[in-house]
């Protein structure tokens, strides 16, 4: 790999002459524009607006346009004579835990190549810092004529460079959350869940373009003198608003667990709340078949005790004839 920057790596009192590799490269493909009526490429020459004539890449410099339009032309020897300690230095300036770098921040990435032999020893000594510590390295270096944040990493045995956006860079997110208040019901997070833990993991080694597949594709057909590819045919689902959340959830859960050989069962929650409804109506009858067992058995206790009582007004009444009966006569 052709390195795009010659270096060092500098923290403390320690330097490591380094190269920067491109750790990315972009895999889209590109397409000329063409004049549609006879397949003519379109170009851009670059011309001077004095004079109206072309100008060679050679003959192009730089220059800032001032506010009053005037124009300041400026060199590369301008820009290399700037008091900068990263012009030709990665600057470490901290290290810090890899969640305090928010991803949004993440720009280009390079891999650092130790340049030369007496490199290999410093090279190493921070690579295997960085992997006891845990941390990431925050640096600042100069590069494509600007001053740039940077974050030192280690991936394989090599150590990487993420190009970082200035926190000013990062724009506040106003107004680009939903503003109209939405409730969502624990049944719906559940499904969520579900399809989450379904869908969590991957190999991201096995992920590829499908898009640049089929576009490689077309292009392949149409060179051989066909029309292309056929259009693909029409869902049975459009793209349209969802109106049964909960069952788009369900399916698809049950479509991500076949995708992966699991069974497809999904538990369903829609009809708990069914349940729960009817529970409740089941209740109050409950209660009142409990009420009437209370009522019966106290309308029979209460009867037992009246004719309890009764038998004992009947004895009573009988008690007093015996007694009675039996008088002394006088001689």
């Amino acid at each position: 790999m052709r390195s795009i920057w010659n270096g060092a790596i500098s923290f403390g009192l320690v330097s490591i002459p380094i190269k920067l590799v491109n750790a990315t490269e972009s895999r889209s493909v590109s397409f000329r524009q063409i004049h549609v009526e006879d397949g003519g490429r379109i170009r851009y020459r670059k011309v001077c607006e004095l004079d109206g004539e072309e100008v060679a890449q050679a003959e192009i410099g730089k220059a800032y346009e001032d506010a009053d339009g005037t124009m300041i032309p400026i060199t590369d020897e301008d820009l290399a004579a700037l008091p900068l300690p990263t012009a030709k230095t990665i600057e470490i300036v901290a290290f810090v835990p890899a969640g305090e770098i928010d991803p949004l921040q993440m720009d280009a990435a390079y891999y650092l190549s130790a340049n030369g032999v007496p490199a290999a020893k410093p090279y190493t000594l921070l690579r295997e810092a960085l992997k006891r510590s845990d941390r990431v390295a925050v640096a600042k270096y100069a590069l494509r004529g600007r001053e740039r944040l940077g974050m030192l990493r280690v991936v394989d045995d090599v150590i990487a460079m993420h190009g970082l956006l200035w926190p000013d860079e990062i724009r506040a997110p106003e107004g680009v959350a939903p503003e109209t208040p939405v409730t969502v019901r624990d049944a719906e997070l559940d499904l969520a869940d579900a399809l989450m833990a379904t869908l969590g993991e991957v190999d991201i080694s096995t992920l590829h373009d499908d898009y640049r597949e089929a576009v490689e594709e077309m292009i392949a057909a149409k060179a051989a003198g066909g029309e292309g590819v056929a259009p693909p045919e029409p869902g049975e689902e459009g793209g349209g608003q969802v109106i049964d959340l909960m069952a788009a959830l369900e399916k698809s859960v049950r479509e991500a667990k076949e995708a992966r050989g699991e069974p497809a069962e999904v538990t369903d929650i829609t009809s708990r709340p069914a349940k729960k409804t009817a529970a409740k109506k089941a209740a109050p009858a409950k209660k009142a078949a409990t009420a009437t067992k209370k009522t019966a058995a106290a309308a029979k206790k209460t009867a037992t005790k009246k004719t309890a009582t009764a038998k004992k007004a009947t004895a009573a009444k009988k008690t007093p004839a015996k007694k009675a009966t039996p008088k002394k006569r006088t001689a």
